[in-house]
């Protein structure tokens, strides 16, 4: 049976958008805002191909497409929640009709195509990649003795010794038993700045540049990355405050409707991303070479604000006028009551 609930919105003025990609929040509210989902761990067995560089999106995608899960978006928020995700390799999985997202996701991640390989996932954050090593074998006391020393690892001077968002997702031919824990970090981060130098970014604007493209990694649409870079720009030229609650919800390590009215609203809090203004003090996860791309070109568009109009399609509209903002919102809630949110 597909579970469908009707969340509770309460919007807060003046925020940037309402999306559902970062932590299964709407930017702005406090309540979350349910997915459709399947009960139980399926019935019929399937076949199901992951091709290589597939993302939470791009595999939830396909997931419901063969009736797998009962949508993309119940299975990125179950993706994005467990550590073993950065585990699921390419090739070809035997899952079940009509799984549960948190089901289909833990089969993916327990059937590793035995390809010798560490898979860092997009939108990862440093606490979730030292997991997936520490589950892929590397003693845990190895990966916490090279975290804490990231200029051994070749971390630029530009990153301010921050690792978050400098290493880079992608599936790297290493294991525990043939590599250190700190040499295939330092792979990471080697392939961050080896990204970087082939989009020729300055090194006074490569931090920025990873905070941005990691905000668009948790919070765009696939198809709309570059717009979603350009209201960020565009707010922080205004010095609005990008009101995106991910951000909060990296701050305080725990999702957004556990986060507290006074704690959204602490202006001493840097991550605090309703009542301070600017970009984050690092960034919230790894981000892709899609979401670097988008932030070095995104379109032109004075858009402040965007809602995701339908959650199967993904259809996303930008305005920079409130008004329209909130006729967009009275679409999404219209969809989301036909379609049985």
């Amino acid at each position: 049976m597909v579970i469908a609930v009707v969340a509770a919105l309460v919007v807060v003025g003046g925020l940037g958008a309402w999306t559902v990609k970062n932590d299964g929040y709407l930017f702005g509210i406090e309540t979350p805002l349910a997915a459709a989902d399947y009960d139980g761990t399926g019935g019929e067995p399937v076949a199901v191909d992951v091709p290589e560089n597939a993302n939470g999106y791009t595999i939830g995608a396909e997931l419901e497409a063969k009736d797998v899960v009962a949508s993309a978006e119940a299975f990125v928020r179950a993706f994005n929640a467990n550590p073993d995700a950065g585990g699921i390799q390419p090739g070809t999985h035997q899952l079940k009709l009509q799984m549960s997202a948190e089901s289909a996701v833990a089969l993916l991640a327990e059937n590793k195509v035995d390809r010798g390989g560490l898979t860092v996932v997009e939108g990862h954050t440093v606490a979730q990649i030292k997991d997936t090593m520490v589950k892929q074998g590397w003693p845990e006391a190895d990966v916490d003795a090279a975290l804490a020393d990231p200029a051994a690892l070749g971390l630029p001077a530009e990153a301010g010794g921050e690792l978050e968002g400098w290493l880079a997702a992608s599936t790297y031919d290493a294991k525990p038993d043939t590599v250190s824990a700190s040499d295939v970090l330092k792979q990471m981060v080697a392939l961050t700045v080896q990204e970087l130098d082939a989009l020729d970014v300055p090194a006074d604007q490569r931090n920025d540049l990873i905070i941005k493209a990691s905000l668009v990694e948790r919070e765009a649409p696939d198809k709309y990355r570059g717009e979603v870079a350009r209201v960020i720009d565009n707010r922080l030229a205004t010095g609005e405050p990008l009101g995106l609650d991910a951000i909060d919800s990296y701050g305080r390590k725990k999702p957004s409707h556990l986060i507290t009215t006074e704690e959204f609203q602490d202006k001493s809090f840097p991550y605090a991303s309703r009542v301070v203004a600017g970009l984050p003090p690092t960034a919230i996860g790894a981000p892709s070479n899609a979401s670097l791309e988008a932030v070095m070109n995104p379109p032109e568009g004075a858009w402040r604000w965007y809602v995701t109009v339908n959650l199967e399609t993904q259809e996303t509209k930008f305005t920079d006028n409130y008004d329209e903002f909130l006729a967009f919102k009275d679409e999404y809630q219209a969809w989301a009551a036909e379609n049985g949110y």
